[in-house]
């Protein structure tokens, strides 16, 4: 016969935790209201602070548009008088209103639900044997069972950001993706994802039957077969006399050095950008002044790689040394501005269209994949003017490959001079 669970309130706290339920003390329900926040943060975002706090992260409600709310973790402190930034989203792309909550019950799910009751995220860990939750120094939030075990993880959840020790898992949690703008909080057109042999960085278009790749980091790890990439960082010792960051294969440990940081570089986290970008910044508050500093940053413009960025000149730009140089045109090179953009079809029956051409340039996908072919250039034409979603095509003669363009974006000078591309513009 089992005792009643009525003796003493730290019995009933025992029996509690063993049957998998959250006791009382460990329950909570925050409401999205009251006074904004007045320091400055990421995005130049209207914040409210939640009590859930390990320093440098707090939980927050924020918004760039008003009545839109994401709740989010805050990287960052006010006393370092430095820029706070968003680290881990809960629900981006489904914002929540005033009056919102954030709550953790009882059978150990947390939800995030509108004032109506409609729910906009959660955990999904109902009657799991939940029985608290925490925010770890490292950032990430966990919700643990009675032996401490894991239930559910942030660090499993990533968006656009990864913190040190967050890792990306072929069979899990295998992507971020950027966030569309500073001010719209939606899924924008970038993504990192890990592949058999180390990550890749895609563009995805409405106009692109598929992501079209911009960067293979096969080459760049050189680390062989990865089942867990985890972001990481190293203290300076005896041996190494410096403060790393690196992307590490966890499961046989290799790793790739991304860059050796001045300060401790345990608060760093990498993040994919608006504009594609892959870049680290790591958060040291013991200096007078700046305490973000960018650690690493995969197109670096010193190395003359900003050019493989498909927006990096716009919708329709020519880029050399990093710097966007011109735009072109049916009647020639053009100085380049923003408003640069491909010709405008009207139709695209093949006596409607024609092409211009320009000698010595890449398409960003021509630099890491193979295209189609050995083809005769005529029928790389060919396939271009019988597709309608098609702006143009690539030829590398040396190669007979062939490339199709559904977006053209940045172009890249390079000096071999007969890579050539064919750009459709309206033939009257």
């Amino acid at each position: 016969m089992s005792l009643p669970c009525f003796f003493t309130l730290s019995f009933l706290l025992f029996c509690i935790c063993a049957q998998g339920v959250v006791p009382p003390s460990q329950t909570f329900n925050f409401v999205n209201e009251g006074e904004f926040g007045e320091y400055v943060v990421e995005y130049d975002a209207n914040y409210r602070a939640l009590s859930v706090f390990s320093s440098p992260f707090q939980l927050c409600f924020y918004n760039t548009t008003p009545g839109a709310y994401t709740l989010a973790l805050r990287m960052g402190t006010v006393r370092s008088e430095s820029l706070m930034r968003w680290v881990w989203e809960a629900n981006r792309g489904n914002p929540v209103g005033e009056n919102a909550t954030f709550s953790l019950g009882a059978n150990g799910n947390l939800v995030l639900a509108n004032a109506d009751g409609r729910v906009a995220w959660q955990s999904n860990t109902a009657d799991k044997g939940v029985v608290g939750f925490r925010l770890l120094p490292n950032g990430n939030m966990v919700l643990y069972d009675s032996n401490g075990s894991f239930v559910w993880q942030s660090f499993d959840l990533p968006t656009d950001t990864l913190l040190v020790g967050q890792a990306l898992r072929r069979k899990g949690p295998n992507k971020l993706v950027s966030r569309l703008s500073e001010t719209e909080n939606k899924n924008g057109a970038y993504s990192l994802v890990l592949e058999r042999r180390g990550f890749a960085l895609y563009y995805t278009s409405k106009k692109s039957p598929r992501p079209m790749l911009y960067f293979d980091a096969t080459d760049y790890l050189s680390l062989g077969k990865l089942d867990v990439l985890t972001f990481d960082s190293q203290p300076e010792t005896e041996d190494a006399f410096a403060y790393e960051i690196m992307l590490k294969d966890t499961k046989l440990g290799g790793a790739r050095i991304l860059s050796r940081p001045k300060y401790n570089s345990t608060l760093t986290y990498l993040r994919l950008g608006i504009d594609g970008g892959l870049r680290a910044f790591t958060f040291y508050d013991k200096v007078d002044w700046g305490a973000w500093e960018e650690t690493f940053t995969l197109f670096a413009r010193d190395n003359v790689e900003e050019c493989q960025l498909p927006e990096r000149c716009g919708s329709f730009g020519l880029c050399e040394d990093s710097q966007c140089v011109a735009c072109p045109s049916p009647n020639g090179l053009m100085g380049w501005s923003k408003s640069c953009a491909p010709p405008k079809l009207t139709s695209c029956k093949p006596n409607d269209i024609k092409y211009f051409k320009l000698e010595g340039v890449e398409h960003f996908m021509s630099k890491y994949t193979r295209g189609s072919g050995p083809v005769k250039e005529e029928d790389c034409s060919r396939s271009c003017t019988s597709d309608c979603k098609c702006l143009g095509f690539f030829f590398n003669p040396t190669e007979s490959r062939c490339w199709i363009a559904y977006e053209l974006k940045t172009l890249t000078r390079v000096a071999n001079s007969t890579n050539l591309g064919y750009i459709k513009a309206p033939a009257h």
